[in-house]
């Protein structure tokens, strides 16, 4: 997709070492969920059996000498081109990787004084905080640390790497000293970073001099690493840029994340943006009820198919800020509707979900909320509300057709496009459609194919005020009175399982302990990862599942010493054959953000042909207000995944992002929501 012509996310000012004050407005409503080990064991598992052979990173800066020239020897800096640094990159990314019991535990930081950390991993083997040999990677970093303009693919700041508060060039210790975590996202660049061939470039503003001094820090700092670890000296090497950015721009624009200018190029994986735009392409605008529309605000410079003021008559947002409109705007907005010929829609506001709290909701709000669904019904639908004045009508009075106003189109709508509108749209459909709570919960989702997610007090609310919706509706009928709640109407927390693909849901424990739920959703089978379901005998033989419709996969903790891999293929036939039944099926782990979205993730690799980086965006924007969290080896096994999925499809082994960079993407994405 074309990228905008505009600054690139994140902002400049967002980096790696910034305090939480210097990161973006988080997407609102979106969370980090906790994902527990389950406990460290006393008796650390063993290492899985390794199934592949040792595989060694091969690369053609070293020897440094063969084809680059040296600049200094003391310390050790060379000089490289625009065309062999190109060559460099290339060949680096059509190298697969080692396998991850050649890396792991090293990867996930094991600080000599954390003894939390060491404890879990260390008493595996002995040698397992020592530097992996067969990891070698390239690091580029830009003279100066501004990033927001003449960055080049996987370009890092200095300080992402140097440590600044040391008198030698040094690298910064970035294991963590304390703390248990198997998502050390954060330091993975600066661990590739000691074992790669470091590039050192400047734009235009950066004086050759501090670039000549930033190489020397570096290659100083690299022969200081070595001699700690035992290493060759020189077995890593500095290199100076000799070519100019716009050199490189104008020969090489693959290799350009963001131009001279700050302008996004598109032509390097942007987490941010296609996290962004995921999640417009899941929640774009579509009719819920007649000429009444659900969807994101639209921007036009995101999604190509987004409709702007032309396409409705009325815009209502749903936002935290808004109070329940009276009677008297709402009657100017008519007017405002019937009398003007307007060019451009009108704009108004509407409470967010979540924001009518029950017990303590007011009457006001109720009937705000009541005449907000009339008006809209009314401006929306003016034939059927003629038609039905007529019939109601004893002197039958002649309506000139000349009377019946236009249908107005209107666009209920909010950032994401499912959150803070979920209130409004279900009551609205609830009023419009004459149908209960839970039915609109399920013909919204299932029906209108609308993602969505409510607060647990919409539920609340919806509920306690079901008989005034539905005795208020033009479609008011009676029998829907005689229908009892479901049962999984009270389990739900407001959150259905997320819909990834047509035929396969993300969910949790919760959701997969809600089969009555499931079958609504037409959902007819449940893979459990690491997660055993527990089912009331009753309702096990009222459904009656059959038992080929289960899947566990058993003894794997997201502890990120248990392996994954060996289970994609089985998990994705066990998918494959619900998809080719038509019926759907639900993945799930505890939480529904690692174990199970790393299957899910693994499914759309496969079905869609993404690659990693646009697989996790598309995972991530679908799981709605919860941020996945595949830990640190699950992500490294769906990037050695992909290596298999090119392989199978007889493509070349070709990676779009390297793992350091991969790591660094996902840290910054999630550094708004770290507490």
């Amino acid at each position: 997709m074309p990228m905008p012509a505009r600054s690139p996310t994140p902002p400049p000012h967002l980096s790696l070492n910034t305090s939480s004050r210097g990161t973006p407005t988080a997407i609102p409503n979106k969370h980090i969920p906790v994902c527990s080990p389950g406990g460290l064991p006393a008796t650390p598992p063993a290492s899985p059996p390794r199934q592949d052979s040792l595989i060694e990173t091969s690369s053609i800066t070293y020897p440094p000498d063969t084809y680059c020239s040296a600049y200094s020897d003391d310390p050790p800096v060379y000089t490289i081109t625009a065309d062999r640094m190109a060559e460099a990159l290339e060949h680096i990314a059509t190298q697969p990787l080692p396998n991850p019991e050649q890396v792991f535990p090293w990867m996930h930081g094991l600080h000599a004084e954390n003894q939390i950390q060491l404890a879990f991993f260390s008493s595996r083997r002995r040698s397992v905080r020592k530097v992996p040999r067969c990891i070698r990677s390239i690091t580029i970093v830009k003279t100066g640390g501004n990033l927001s303009a003449s960055k080049l693919k996987g370009a890092i700041a200095p300080e992402e790497i140097l440590d600044s508060t040391s008198d030698d060039p040094t690298f910064i210790e970035c294991d963590p000293k304390d703390g248990f975590s198997v998502r050390n996202f954060q330091i993975q660049a600066c661990k590739l970073a000691m074992v790669s061939d470091i590039i050192v470039y400047g734009d235009h503003k950066a004086h050759p001099n501090e670039t000549i001094a930033l190489a020397h820090k570096i290659s100083k700092a690299q022969r200081q690493y070595e001699a700690r670890n035992g290493f060759p000296r020189c077995l890593f090497n500095t290199f100076m840029l000799s070519d100019s950015f716009k050199v490189v721009q104008e020969k090489y624009p693959k290799l350009i994340a963001i131009d001279s200018t700050g302008g996004m190029t598109g032509n390097i994986v942007d987490f941010f943006y296609w996290e962004r735009y995921e999640m417009c392409e899941m929640s774009k605008a579509s009719e819920i009820s007649k000429n009444v529309f659900l969807g994101p605000t639209p921007d036009p410079s995101l999604h190509s198919e987004c409709q702007g003021e032309e396409a409705y008559d009325m815009f209502i947002e749903a936002t935290d800020l808004a109070h329940v409109p009276e009677s008297r705007s709402l009657r100017a907005l008519r007017m405002g509707l019937e009398k003007i010929q307007r060019k451009a829609a009108l704009h108004m506001e509407f409470p967010s979900s979540g924001s009518i709290m029950p017990p303590t909701w007011s009457h006001g709000e109720v009937d705000g909320l009541m005449e907000m669904c009339k008006w809209i019904y009314e401006l929306a639908n003016p034939h059927e509300v003629k038609r039905s004045k007529r019939r109601r009508d004893d002197d039958d009075e002649a309506i000139e057709m000349d009377d019946i106003a236009t249908p107005r189109k209107f666009l209920i709508h909010c950032t994401d496009g499912y959150t803070e509108t979920t209130l409004l749209a279900l009551a609205y459909f609830m009023y419009a459609e004459g149908v209960p709570v839970h039915d609109a919960w399920i013909q919204m989702h299932r029906d209108k194919s609308r993602n969505f997610f409510a607060y647990p007090s919409d539920v609340a609310l919806l509920t306690a005020i079901q008989p005034r919706i539905l005795q208020e509706s033009p479609r008011f009928n009676e029998s829907v009175f005689n229908l009892p709640e479901p049962h999984w109407l009270s389990k739900i927390d407001g959150s259905l399982p997320s819909r990834i693909l047509p035929y396969m849901y993300l969910g949790n424990l919760g959701h997969a302990n809600n089969p009555e739920l499931l079958r609504e959703l037409g959902i007819t089978r449940i893979l459990s990862v690491g997660e055993s379901l527990s089912w009331p005998e009753d309702v096990t033989k009222k459904l009656n599942w059959p038992s080929d419709k289960f899947l566990m996969i058993d003894r794997v903790q997201d502890n990120g010493v248990d392996p994954l891999w060996a289970e994609f293929e089985r998990c994705l036939k066990f998918i494959e054959a619900g998809k080719q039944d038509g019926g759907a099926t639900l993945v799930h782990c505890r939480v529904g953000v690692s174990r199970s979205a790393t299957i899910c993730i693994a499914e759309v690799m496969n079905e869609l042909g993404l690659s990693f980086p646009r697989a996790y965006c598309f995972v991530r924007a679908r799981r709605l207000n919860v941020i996945i969290q595949p830990h640190l080896r699950f992500t490294y096994e769906l990037l050695k995944w992909e290596e298999y999925q090119r392989q199978r499809r007889n493509e070349t082994l070709r990676r779009e992002l390297e793992w350091s960079t991969v790591a660094r993407e996902i840290a910054l994405m999630n550094k708004p929501y770290s507490r």
